[in-house]
């Protein structure tokens, strides 16, 4: 299959925003990278490569792509997904059904640019399938405006057969956030890993909620779910981890970091650990508060005011 570029305008458009947001456009116009761009509810790029199969659908409020990477396929260099809305207002739904046939390994770096949207929503699920010794890593990371205004939907389920992995990490931390819900969860089979991160820096009034859920269903298998949140000023944060342990060893770590800054903020977080194997091992740790005082100080002692040591801080966590 070989690029395709329709809407050249909206493509141009997109690209320059997508840049602008510090994203790499080469990546998108390289024949030897598989990518596909969206814009609202078209699909103004598309490339494929050898091993890799995308059947894209476009629907009436957004787009549906099927993405299938074939068995023993290990590729090079990421698939790159653009996702973007340029208009001020609407509803954009994108839904990804990705299949990782057994032995293949392949890593997404995906983009969503929402640079001038002011009423909007976004809405994303993506139904992921890993086959038997496949490996799949996941990259997410979004541009909105800064009106505090859009609404973001995003939901993973994944399913991970035996020897499987998945890494699946999302980051919305350089622009305002307005309304997060983010939903990821993945079952596991027997000597699976699942690595779910999720990063996110929320100042004014912006609300989030975060869930991740791990089933771990097979002997042996693994999994980690992370969350580090910076809260500002007003902004409300809710975060919910949950394991369960079900298969015979399996082992599951769950964290969740919430730095606060500013008297409004409202924050919390729920561990759920549930064993219904007494060969499962579930463990979990959470902090919430100001920035580490320790390290703060140590900042200043080295000629940085207590605001620039702070941001220091903040920076370094949600690398």
């Amino acid at each position: 299959m070989s690029t395709a570029i329709k809407q050249q305008k909206e493509f141009e458009m997109l690209m320059k925003a997508y840049e602008k947001a510090g994203g790499n456009v080469s990546k998108f116009l390289d024949k030897r990278v598989a990518s596909l761009i969206i814009s609202g509810r078209k699909i103004v790029g598309l490339n494929g490569v050898k091993g890799v199969e995308i059947f894209p659908e476009e629907l009436s409020d957004g787009v549906r792509a099927k993405i299938v990477v074939k068995k023993d396929t290990v590729l090079e260099t990421p698939i790159h997904i653009c996702t973007g809305y340029l208009e001020k207002q609407g509803i954009q739904r994108v839904i990804f059904e990705i299949e990782i046939q057994e032995n293949s390994q392949v890593k997404f770096v995906a983009h969503c640019t929402f640079p001038w949207a002011e009423k909007f929503t976004h809405d994303a699920l993506s139904i992921v399938s890993i086959g038997r010794n496949a490996k799949m890593y996941y990259s997410d990371e979004h541009y909105h405006s800064n009106t505090g205004s859009i609404t973001l939907k995003t939901t993973t389920r994944a399913k991970i057969a035996e020897k499987g992995l998945f890494v699946n990490n999302f980051t919305l931390t350089k622009t305002r956030v307005g309304k997060l819900i983010l939903d990821a969860e993945a079952e596991l089979d027997d000597q699976s890993t699942a690595d779910l991160t999720a990063k996110v820096r929320a100042i004014e009034n912006d609300q989030v909620a975060i869930r991740e859920k791990l089933r771990l269903l097979g002997k042996y298998s693994n999994g980690i779910a992370k969350t580090t949140v910076v809260a500002l000023d007003k902004a409300k944060v809710r975060v919910v981890n949950e394991a369960y342990g079900i298969g015979s060893y399996s082992k599951a770590h769950i964290r969740c970091d919430e730095v606060t800054k500013g008297e409004d903020v409202d924050v919390s977080t729920v561990p759920i650990l549930k064993v219904l194997n007494d060969l499962s091992e579930l463990t979990h740790e959470a902090s919430i508060g100001r920035v580490n005082a320790a390290q703060l100080q140590t900042l200043m002692s080295k000629g940085l005011s207590e605001e620039e040591a702070t941001d220091l801080i903040i920076s370094g966590l949600l690398k």
